[in-house]
């Protein structure tokens, strides 16, 4: 269960959050700007309420459920900040080798959202290792306020790298098929764009949710089919679409691309009022079936 969208909160009113949420305005400047939105008594802080994730009301797979094993693994970093560590979950029982799944989270670290999608991977019988990007400042927090800051203080480069490695260590699993896909959302959809034209060796399949597209110099790298998502209001990474779509032409990749009618930055995350259920399940459906096409056998 999600929490729904409450009638009070417009399409204005989810703009602003994205720009809060991506670092674009401070705390202060965001909620002046929810007041000057708000009606019928309702106040800022009640709308930023509103607007803020409740994980507990939308984990899909509990951590014990019978069909998955779950743990936290560590792996090198030599290039990053010497360690990584990520959330890995296997389908039990697990008779023979399986595809691996890369989850990349948000602008926020590794939530709970993000965990339960690894789960639910699992539960659609592949491996999911889902890498926690603040795991050298103590990984997430525990709100999403602190870890969008906490984020924002890591060194980008060795935060890339240290994502870098999640990919090299889980193409290896001694598990897996040796068949790497890899899905992000927001942060972690530009990761994976990235990702198939950094590590074209490694990434098998790509499907980016709503995430900036990759460096267009590097779009001639990618060699793994890719599955495009993005919301329909979302101007803010939709404006690189165009150029994205003409490299990926001119370059002659393999690539799908959906937009969801109506939907916002986020619509997968069933933990806010973005969530479009519809929408999110279809883009599930998709995402699963593209890459059991491509990362079977």
């Amino acid at each position: 269960m999600s929490k729904p969208r409450h009638p009070a909160l417009t399409d204005e009113m989810f703009q602003l959050y994205d720009q809060y949420a991506h670092g674009r305005m401070d705390r202060r400047a965001f909620l002046q700007g929810l007041s000057k939105l708000a009606v019928g008594g309702i106040t800022a802080l009640t709308l930023y309420q509103y607007l803020s994730p409740d994980y507990a009301a939308a984990e899909q797979v509990s951590f014990n459920d019978p069909q998955i094993k779950a743990t936290y693994v560590s792996y090198p970093s030599p290039a990053g900040h010497g360690e990584g560590k990520g959330y890995l979950v296997l389908p039990q029982p697990l008779a023979k080798p399986a595809p691996v799944v890369l989850v990349i989270h948000e602008n926020r670290g590794l939530n709970p959202y993000i965990k339960d999608v690894a789960r639910r991977f699992a539960k659609a019988s592949f491996i999911a290792l889902a890498p926690d990007g603040l795991a050298p400042v103590g990984g997430y927090p525990g709100n999403d306020d602190d870890g969008r800051a906490m984020q924002r203080s890591l060194d980008g480069d060795k935060l890339r790298e240290d994502l870098f490695a999640a990919a090299r260590y889980a193409k290896r699993l001694e598990q897996g098929n040796g068949k790497l896909g890899v899905v992000g959302f927001c942060f972690g959809g530009a990761m994976t764009n990235l990702m198939a034209a950094q590590l074209p060796e490694l990434v098998n399949a790509a499907v980016p949710f709503y995430g900036s597209a990759a460096p267009l110099e590097q779009v001639s790298n990618i060699q793994a089919p890719l599955l495009i998502q993005y919301a329909e209001n979302d101007e803010r990474v939709n404006s690189q679409w165009p150029a994205y779509q003409q490299a990926l032409e001119a370059q002659k990749k393999t690539y799908q691309v959906h937009f969801y009618p109506g939907t916002q930055h986020g619509f997968h995350n069933d933990s806010t009022p973005r969530y479009a259920k519809e929408a999110a399940e279809l883009a599930w459906q998709r995402t699963v079936a593209f890459f059991n096409q491509h990362l079977q056998g």
